[in-house]
């Protein structure tokens, strides 16, 4: 069997470039953590807290509005999504409900 002149020449090309720079192998990916849920939950309610506590310093005056304001966007942005993960949750025992038996 003929290799073609280009495939011959990337073929080089490459053994030539490992030697001369070897190229990063890539790593393999990591399994999900078990408890990702979990500690996707614990993210949620930490950011629950923090925004609480900025809303609570706010009202007594020990805090200034840009960081309550950061705080309540990032409560927003969590609650919104875990709003999207409901919704999907509910979408999926949906359809498993349709499925015939």
């Amino acid at each position: 069997m003929q290799t073609s002149p280009s495939n011959l020449i990337a073929s080089l090309y490459a053994r030539a470039a490992d030697h001369i720079a070897p190229r990063p192998r890539p790593e393999p990916a990591a399994a999900p953590a078990a408890d990702s849920p979990v500690s996707g939950v614990q993210d949620f309610l930490a950011t629950l807290r923090q925004s609480e506590a900025q809303a609570t310093a706010a009202l007594t005056g020990k805090a200034d509005p840009q960081s309550v304001v950061m705080a309540l966007a990032s409560t927003e942005l969590a609650v919104e999504a875990a709003v999207t993960i409901r919704d999907k949750v509910v979408e999926a025992y949906q359809e498993i409900l349709r499925m015939p038996v």
